[in-house]
């Protein structure tokens, strides 16, 4: 990216632009170089009043939760790249890219994630046979976020 010259006011007017239509990023692209900003938001849970609370008798103590996998870091997991919108299939009605049980090779499509109205391609990064699918037609991801398993 050594040809990439960065405009530091295109740079501010993106930003100011984020901010003043509450968006969390923004991507331009010209040609064959793209610019993407982005910015973390932090949201608030509201607070609620607790109830009062009846004098209450002993409970029995509850069995542990048990822990949450966390599939982002598992070797075959393919993340999304971007924060957009999965689709399994190329058109609503189609048959799925990648269904659990398929093989697929490194470099197939295994889903699309729509993101400002371009429709991404998502490849699997190596071959095997997809053993989860982690997200639903029509559900909204985020960056990193694990869409299926290749195992």
């Amino acid at each position: 990216m050594s040809d990439f010259d960065i405009n530091g006011e295109i740079i501010r007017k993106l930003a100011d632009l984020l901010s003043e239509k509450d968006l969390t990023e923004i991507e331009f692209q010209s040609g064959e170089k793209r610019l993407r900003i982005a910015r973390q938001v932090t949201v608030a849970a509201p607070a609620y009043a607790a109830a009062p609370v009846a004098a209450v008798a002993a409970a029995p103590v509850a069995a542990a939760a048990p822990a949450v996998e966390d599939l982002s870091k598992h070797p075959g997991a393919i993340t999304s790249p971007m924060v957009g919108t999965a689709y399994l299939s190329p058109e609503p009605g189609a048959a799925s890219f990648a269904p659990v049980g398929s093989a697929v090779k490194a470099g197939d499509t295994v889903c699309i994630i729509e993101a400002m109205k371009v429709f991404n391609p998502i490849k699997a990064t190596k071959g095997g046979t997809v053993t989860r699918v982690l997200v639903e037609p029509g559900q909204p991801v985020e960056f990193g976020q694990p869409l299926l398993i290749i195992e």
